[in-house]
């Protein structure tokens, strides 16, 4: 399979990469460090990565696959949070993905696939993430939904992973009592949802 991770260049993207390159073809995609870069935020940023991608000579016949491990939102208390620090949640993580979608629509292959990124805080909570859990739930509900519409075949399922443990030296302080999870065993769950059948699902890990 042609494959594409956006956030490639990530804890999560480089680990998923790692998993899946050995039996397929990976493009990995930043917002900086990589030869195709992409703002999520942008919708044109967007649509002018995937114009690049296909005139790539091995991804002329299509993309068979894309995955989204990037997105960034605001943590913050809740009552000094404004609609500025919200938007940037709904602006990059929510729609950011939603439109890697819509847009993608027209570049990925019949039977192909998408796979977003959520998190473990719309069903577990902390301090400081009423944006996260909100910009979480959303994307699962949007899934579940789309999921009926997909046109060719096309299947989109979203990974929700707890804290990393490789994460943990930096946010620990925001899940203690939270049981971590390596990273390697996130990325299998990318790996099932890119390389299995099922279409709609929420795999959680952690």
């Amino acid at each position: 399979m042609k494959i594409i991770i956006i956030g490639g260049t990530g804890t999560i993207g480089r680990a998923v990469a790692q998993e899946l390159s050995t039996r397929h073809e990976v493009l990995s995609i930043g917002n900086k460090s990589t030869n195709l870069t992409v703002d999520i935020a942008d919708s044109q940023s967007i649509k002018s990565m995937y114009e690049q991608i296909i005139k790539l000579e091995n991804f002329t016949s299509g993309i068979d696959a894309v995955i989204c491990t990037a997105g960034s939102v605001h943590f913050g208390e809740l009552a000094k949070m404004t609609e500025k620090e919200y938007q940037i949640g709904l602006n990059h993580k929510l729609m950011g993905q939603v439109n890697l979608v819509l847009l993608g629509l027209n570049y990925i292959n019949p039977k192909g696939s998408f796979t977003l990124t959520s998190g473990i805080l719309n069903r577990d909570p902390i301090l400081f993430g009423a944006s996260a859990a909100m910009v979480n739930g959303a994307l699962e509900g949007f899934v579940q939904s789309a999921c009926i519409e997909m046109p060719k075949n096309t299947r989109i399922n979203i990974i929700s992973p707890t804290v990393l443990t490789e994460s943990l030296n930096i946010y620990q302080d925001y899940f203690r009592g939270f049981e971590s999870v390596p990273v390697e065993k996130v990325a299998r769950a990318y790996s099932k949802s890119v390389e299995g059948l099922q279409t709609g699902k929420i795999y959680t890990v952690g």
